[in-house]
């Protein structure tokens, strides 16, 4: 027996409201699908939701029959009166209708009824339910707008309207590599249509941008790499310089207005860095001043010491402590003036460097040691 297809048999072309070729595999589906129901989603089209409704639900519709392989196998060839109620008039009845039966589908014995009196009738429900039998289309529960809100949130893993990412980011300087990874805003790059689970996407997104204190200490400039969504399901790339100022502290935001994910209202996400600090192995930061530790001898603590201390430019500090009468003890501090970090907000000012000292003592002391030291010490009590 010839196969039949749906061609000229009415009803609906799932294939041209999808826009997709009849040997269109499950991917080009799936994108075909998710451009169109961004572009029709109601949410989108407040000013003609009517048709958006109707556009909205007929993609929703195609996409669930010919995402189904065996929806859209009857649908290829009974078209879409074979969903709903069987095949179409004409068709064979009893047992020899369909030589060797339904693939997939229990229970029609060696043949696919038709609808002759007395057979049973073939019932699809394009709702999500199975094969079975009833009289009639009687079984049949028609495809409803909260149908396609359904697929909608299911293809899109829950989140309903556009739960989408919000673009990646890399930073393009060669300071120990990407400080943000691929995926930060949502699935990681690659991952396909519909395998996001994320909320409803905000209007901006806020990101870290680590920097070393070096570089807040001097300024320097940071290149990041953005990859932005849109809506028909393309991306496309973009350059985003920040111009780091010295002295900024943790937490200064820089704002990129409209660089973000495409919105469903047509408009872009904004963009937001917040600058975090990196931590430095010898200084640490105190508000506008810095800190850093020297250690020096029991010895040098009364007898005096100077040490050249290497700053996050490259240029030596140099800190003295006993130099008068007065011995310098453990936990001392040394305030340097204007060696401090750099204040954005008054233009050649700086904080100061304080220098903690710490004394380090002898892990062995001689006799003849102690004698010494008693002596000298006595002699001045």
């Amino acid at each position: 027996m010839p196969v039949r297809t749906n061609q000229g048999m009415g009803g609906k072309d799932y294939y041209s409201i999808l826009g997709v070729s009849k040997d269109a595999d499950e991917d080009t589906l799936k994108k075909a699908y998710r451009k169109a129901a961004l572009k029709w989603h109601p949410d989108r089209n407040p000013d003609n939701k009517e048709l958006a409704d109707k556009k909205f639900k007929e993609i929703s519709e195609a996409y669930e029959v010919l995402s189904d392989k065996q929806k859209r196998t009857i649908y290829d060839q009974f078209g879409e009166e074979g969903l709903k109620g069987g095949m179409p008039e004409g068709g064979p009845a009893g047992a020899g209708g369909f030589a060797g039966g339904f693939p997939g589908f229990a229970g029609f014995g060696g043949g696919f009824p038709g609808g002759g009196a007395g057979g049973r009738t073939f019932v699809f429900n394009t709702a999500g339910g199975g094969p079975g039998g009833g009289g009639g289309a009687g079984g049949f529960r028609p495809f409803t707008p909260s149908s396609a809100d359904d697929i909608f949130r299911q293809f899109f893993g829950g989140a309903s309207p556009f739960g989408m990412g919000g673009g990646d980011f890399m930073d393009t300087d060669d300071d120990g590599g990407p400080s943000m990874p691929g995926g930060f805003f949502g699935a990681g790059r690659g991952a396909r249509p519909g395998a996001r689970a994320k909320a409803r996407q905000p209007a901006s997104v806020q990101r870290q941008l680590p920097v070393s204190l070096e570089d807040l200490y001097t300024g320097t400039t940071k290149r990041l790499k953005v990859t932005r969504r849109h809506l028909d399901g393309t991306s496309s790339e973009k350059v985003l310089t920040i111009q780091i100022k010295p002295g900024w502290k943790p937490g200064t935001k820089i704002k990129f207005a409209n660089e973000g994910d495409e919105l469903p209202d047509g408009s872009a996400q904004d963009i937001e860095f917040v600058i975090v600090e990196k931590p430095h192995p010898r200084i640490k930061r105190d508000g506008d001043n810095l800190r850093i530790e020297v250690d020096v001898e029991l010895w040098e603590s009364i007898a005096g010491f100077t040490r050249r201390v290497p700053h996050l430019d490259g240029h030596a500090v140099e800190v003295s402590g006993a130099q008068g009468s007065t011995p310098t003890k453990p936990g001392d501090e040394i305030v340097v003036r204007g060696e401090g970090m750099p204040i954005s907000k008054i233009p050649g000012k700086k904080g100061d460097l304080i220098v903690k000292v710490n004394v380090r003592y002898p892990a062995v002391v001689t006799p003849a040691q102690k004698e010494a030291v008693k002596k000298i010490f006595a002699s001045g009590a």
